[in-house]
């Protein structure tokens, strides 16, 4: 299975490859950029050719982008909604010109305005970003959020809304966040459960969207709505839960990474990896 990580990309976009191989990954996500500013470098054709080069000593693996937090294509606010527009739009170039098949990205939020008018602004926003990037192998996959605040996208039925909404659902997908779902109230901790979680992503969108994987224990209880992730076994989902999925045949090429707290080391990633791979049968 692809099994890895989110890693830093601090010193260059390639020394993530060299951080995701010292904890012996096979699957990768990273910010293209500083995440934390609206300001966006350019990306020179040296940092492209550096990027694909590590890549391809690394191996033929997954490799996912995530957008920056402050994007929010939902807000009725005109500033934030057209800069977090420019934005989107860049992520999605960026990622294409580092050969990046998958952009995941939080729905955005409502902020007051009611979940339906969320999901028509961001739709509408969304398609503008695919068409204004002028892209064509970047697949958007739309992630699972823990139901906090007036966030849209932590019921499945919010985020099949958005896929049938969009002009454009051939460039679009999903990726399943473990601690969010079960923080909006989707249980995987026994077989059952798991089963009738799967069975009804599967009815309303399909798991055949499913295109990357957050595995992320949940400090939370089930259905708190609260994001606060937990190491792999040792939160509320434990370590069934994760059998559950990793022994899933259905999932078994779709890249899965942590996004749990870790030091400079990595021993934390190290750690959480041998968890999960001692649970695939």
């Amino acid at each position: 299975m692809y099994l890895g990580s989110h890693m830093s990309i601090s010193g260059g976009l390639h020394k993530a490859f060299e951080r995701i191989r010292s904890v012996d990954g096979t699957a990768l996500q990273i910010f293209t950029r500083n995440q934390r500013q609206w300001k966006i470098p350019e990306l020179t054709d040296e940092m492209i050719e550096q990027f694909k080069e590590a890549w391809k000593d690394w191996g033929d693996y997954p490799v996912a982008a995530h957008d920056s937090y402050l994007i929010n294509l939902a807000s009725p606010k005109k500033d934030t909604a057209e800069k977090s527009l420019h934005a989107f739009t860049e992520e999605m170039r960026r990622c294409e010109a580092l050969g990046i098949p998958w952009l995941v990205t939080h729905p955005g939020s409502h902020l007051g305005k009611g979940v339906d008018a969320g999901i028509e602004r961001y739709v509408k926003k969304l398609d503008k970003a695919i068409e204004d990037s002028d892209t064509e192998t970047v697949t958007v996959l739309l992630e699972t959020t823990a139901g906090q605040g007036t966030n849209l996208g932590a019921t499945f039925e919010e985020l099949a809304q958005m896929l049938e909404q969009s002009k454009h659902g051939d460039r679009l997908g999903v990726c399943y966040d473990t601690c969010h779902t079960f923080a909006a109230g989707y249980d995987i901790r026994t077989k059952e459960a798991y089963n009738k979680t799967m069975d009804q992503f599967d009815r309303l969108i399909g798991t055949d969207r499913i295109g990357f994987f957050h595995l992320n224990d949940s400090k939370p209880e089930l259905g708190d709505k609260k994001d606060r992730h937990e190491h792999i076994g040792k939160g509320a989902i434990g370590k069934d839960g994760f059998r559950n999925l990793l022994n899933d045949e259905r999932f078994s090429r779709v890249g899965m990474s942590l996004e749990t707290d870790k030091g400079d080391d990595l021993e934390e990633d190290r750690m959480n990896l041998s968890v999960l791979r001692g649970l695939i049968k």
